[in-house]
């Protein structure tokens, strides 16, 4: 049992499979609503504390909402954002990369100096000037991620690519007449899949701790919906009296970050047999 462990990632697997569920149910599965409070209840400890209630399993916060609801509801908004920005992150920074690579010379050093520049930029620093200048809502945040998320799948696309333009299949597929774009798509596009996987699974606790850390800065998610990173910070002037309003949201992107990572350094290890641990 523990082999298996070991070997496939069971635990990392079933929270991912636990916050995909929460996502997908959240209305069925969440005891309140999470934007509707009851003043009365406010910083109401756990369900196992003497004052507390089985009513709130995990408490609640100043504004008497239930923490355990808007954690369901925060994975809802976790999975959204990250599917949206890790699906555009990946056609967008993938079509990059091959392009560069497959090209190479003066193109390949213009497109690089250009990740490099959004590399270089201050993300903190880039999403307090857009909130600031147009205002805070969802929308925006998916589209701070999306821009800064690109240029990893560039990068790594396009170092792929630059030894896969060189290997003889696709040197046959030139000589037969193929055009450019054909090779890039059949034959380089096609053996970066795997890449492409493991660099996108990698990425997903990168991208849960970008929005937790721009909810938490007051730049991310408007509240009152439920997103972890505002949690934490709502829950931040009381953590000691009511440290269960920023501890079971912490924990909540704790678990998935590592959840996320694991999976990702697994897959890395499966499709490239150099790099699995004996």
């Amino acid at each position: 049992m523990f082999t298996r462990i070991r070997r496939w990632p069971v635990i990392s697997s079933a929270v991912f499979c636990v916050l995909l569920v929460f996502a997908v149910f959240a209305p069925l599965l969440a005891p309140h609503d999470p934007t509707l409070g009851t003043l009365e209840r406010r910083n109401s400890p756990p369900a196992w504390y003497g004052e507390g209630s089985a009513e709130y399993f995990l408490g609640t916060d100043r504004l008497g909402l239930d923490i355990l609801s808007r954690i369901i509801y925060g994975a809802r908004i976790s999975v959204f954002v990250v599917a949206i920005v890790i699906t555009a992150g990946a056609i967008g920074g993938t079509a990059v990369g091959v392009f560069a690579g497959y090209f190479g010379g003066n193109t390949d050093e213009l497109i690089m100096r250009f990740v490099d520049f959004n590399l270089a930029v201050p993300f903190i620093l880039v999403g307090l000037l857009i909130v600031t200048a147009v205002g805070q809502s969802l929308e925006i945040v998916i589209l701070l991620l999306i821009i800064f998320s690109w240029p990893a799948f560039a990068r790594q696309t396009r170092a792929e690519a630059l030894q896969l333009r060189e290997m003889d299949y696709v040197a046959l597929a030139r000589v037969a007449g193929a055009s450019d774009f054909r090779i890039m798509f059949r034959h380089v596009l096609v053996g970066l899949i795997n890449t492409v996987i493991v660099v996108a699974s990698l990425r997903v606790g990168t991208l849960i701790l970008a929005e937790s850390t721009l909810s938490f800065l007051g730049i991310g998610v408007p509240p009152p919906t439920p997103a972890w990173g505002l949690m934490v910070a709502e829950g931040r002037d009381y953590i000691s009296t009511a440290w269960w309003v920023s501890f079971f949201p912490g924990m909540a992107i704790l678990l998935t970050v590592l959840a996320t990572n694991f999976i990702g350094d697994w897959l890395r290890d499966t499709f490239d047999p150099r790099l699995r641990q004996l």
